[in-house]
């Protein structure tokens, strides 16, 4: 974060079960609980840890189709294309499609 002060402590009772939760997302975004719930209540959905972590797997997933898409355009381009490599490129794209439509049903439900 920024080099902000922060001046005022709060104190918070949880359950059990809460803290053990809070803890377990603490851990799964790598975060201090402090830092976890001012990202929480800065009601930015970029800024929610949950919907980073499926940013960044939607962005893994999109360089690893483009990476396949790549290499079956260079076997086009060496005149070495075939059916296969069609239908192959058309199941790459639905996978894109379907990781896309995946993330944003997940964002929007935030």
């Amino acid at each position: 974060m920024t080099n902000k002060r922060y001046h005022i402590l709060k104190t918070l009772r949880l359950t059990v079960e809460e803290e053990k939760l809070l803890k377990e997302l603490c851990e799964i975004f790598q975060m201090k609980e402090a830092e976890y719930f001012r990202f929480l209540l800065s009601q930015k959905p970029n800024d929610y840890p949950e919907i980073r972590v499926l940013l960044k797997d939607l962005i893994n997933e999109v360089n690893h189709v483009g990476t396949n898409i790549n290499q079956i355009v260079k076997g086009v381009n060496a005149g070495i294309y075939s059916d296969n490599d069609k239908q192959q490129l058309v199941a790459y794209l639905k996978r894109l499609n379907i990781s896309l439509d995946q993330v944003v049903n997940q964002i929007g439900n935030k």
